[in-house]
């Protein structure tokens, strides 16, 4: 199974890559996590108190907390 780590460095470099083309890398990065924070809000909205609720909370949580360096695999 994935772990939360890998689902937040994928969910950013995934916004990061397609859909950050900015000229600036702080906005670049602004705009990826935003991207990827909202999905990981989407889906705690759909799973209310679900199995996996905690896994997605702390994928959340690694977005949140996390720079550029630590989210960004290519």
């Amino acid at each position: 199974m994935i772990t939360a780590q890998e689902k937040a460095n994928e969910l950013y470099t995934k916004a990061y890559s397609r859909w950050c083309f900015e000229l600036s890398h702080e906005k670049n990065y602004i705009t990826a996590k935003d991207i990827a924070i909202n999905i990981c809000n989407e889906v705690l909205g759909y799973m209310g108190a679900d199995r996996g609720y905690e896994w997605w909370t702390e994928v959340k949580a690694i977005l949140t907390n996390s720079n550029h360096q630590e989210l960004y695999k290519n």
